[in-house]
């Protein structure tokens, strides 16, 4: 059975960078994609990027194109977001979570980490 496990949040400045760690236990984690998600106070979960299990497929929301970019190293059994330009409103806890397949749906990722605290000063 895969656990997630995130790290890497803190509290940061507006115009910062992050770099946000899902390190699995388990040799099958490999085998499945794995998404990024955040969560604000009184907000829904929301999705930010998914990369297929070889790292060679991503997929990001709109809102994050461009600052946010994904990667994972299998041989650490590790998925990692960079955030550049931080913005206040990134302001969430953020989860990782692994999926059978490359999509948006929070509905569809069953396996979850227990989240890291992102905090953005403005």
């Amino acid at each position: 059975q895969v656990q997630l496990v995130e790290s890497g949040g803190g509290l940061v400045q507006a115009g910062d960078s992050l770099r946000l760690s899902c390190v699995a236990s388990g040799r099958t984690f490999r085998r499945y994609v794995t998404g990024w998600f955040r969560q604000a106070p009184g907000k829904e979960r929301e999705f930010l990027a998914v990369i297929s299990w070889s790292g060679g497929s991503t997929y990001y929301a709109d809102s994050v194109k461009g600052r946010f970019t994904i990667s994972r190293d299998n041989a650490k059994n590790t998925v990692y977001l960079q955030m550049n330009s931080l913005k206040p409103e990134d302001t969430a806890v953020y989860y990782c979570a692994k999926g059978g397949r490359s999509t948006p749906t929070v509905a569809e990722y069953d396996t979850w980490g227990q989240g890291t605290q992102v905090t953005v000063s403005s």
